[in-house]
């Protein structure tokens, strides 16, 4: 098998996303932790364009940004899959993937912001987890029924990290009472062993994500 190297980021959510689907197909791979405050040559050599992780390297060739990455480990290795054979059901998966990637920018700018703007970007990621608490889940453990698939992988990226983005900032948004299936979908993801065991601590990640929003507040 081709040398599998991942560059990324132990505190991202995106860099996790192509972390637990290498673990949950046994694709064996080297990881390879970045600085971005001082990018290595390594990544700058294999993501030129962007200079963002993650970044698959499979045999020397580099694949960027999660969900592509995904989609190649998927159609690389059919084994444990990510996407389902149906294709009307891989249709619907995608739609999820999608919407998932288009609207979670919201979340991002709650941490990110203040007043009027945080404002809105907390009305907007309601708005967003409404939507799939009423549209996607159904009565399912996961988005696909039994087992753990892209969309889930798509969205764990951002609840785990919501659950510290409600603590740096003091604001609680994905409320069990408001959001009773996605609350209980998230406790059934974050406990299934292979998420369970590569998720990052939660106080390194409150240390890391309170430096950062003051950073982010500082340089507005």
């Amino acid at each position: 098998m081709a040398e599998i190297k991942l560059l990324g980021l132990w505190a991202s959510p995106y860099d996790r996303r192509v972390l637990w689907a290498l673990k949950l197909k046994g694709i064996p791979y080297e990881y390879v932790e970045e600085d971005l405050s001082n990018k290595s040559p390594l990544l700058l050599q294999y993501n030129p364009v962007h200079q963002k992780i993650p970044v698959l390297v499979h045999g020397g060739k580099p694949i960027c940004e999660s969900v592509i990455i995904l989609e190649y480990l998927d159609e690389t290795w059919p084994e444990n899959p990510l996407l389902p054979s149906d294709p009307y059901e891989r249709a619907v998966a995608r739609f999820w993937v999608k919407f998932i990637e288009d609207k979670c920018s919201s979340a991002w700018l709650v941490f990110r912001t203040s007043g009027e703007e945080q404002e809105k970007a907390v009305k907007d990621s309601l708005e967003m987890l409404k939507t799939i608490e009423e549209h996607a889940l159904g009565k399912k453990k996961y988005f696909g029924g039994d087992k753990i698939g892209m969309v889930d992988i798509a969205c764990g990226a951002i609840v785990h990290w919501l659950e510290v983005i409600e603590e740096v900032v003091g604001i609680k948004i994905l409320e069990p009472h408001k959001f009773p299936r996605l609350h209980a979908w998230t406790k059934n993801f974050e406990e299934a062993p292979i998420i369970k065991d590569n998720l990052p601590d939660r106080d390194q990640m409150l240390v890391y994500f309170k430096q950062a929003r003051e950073k982010s507040l500082a340089s507005a």
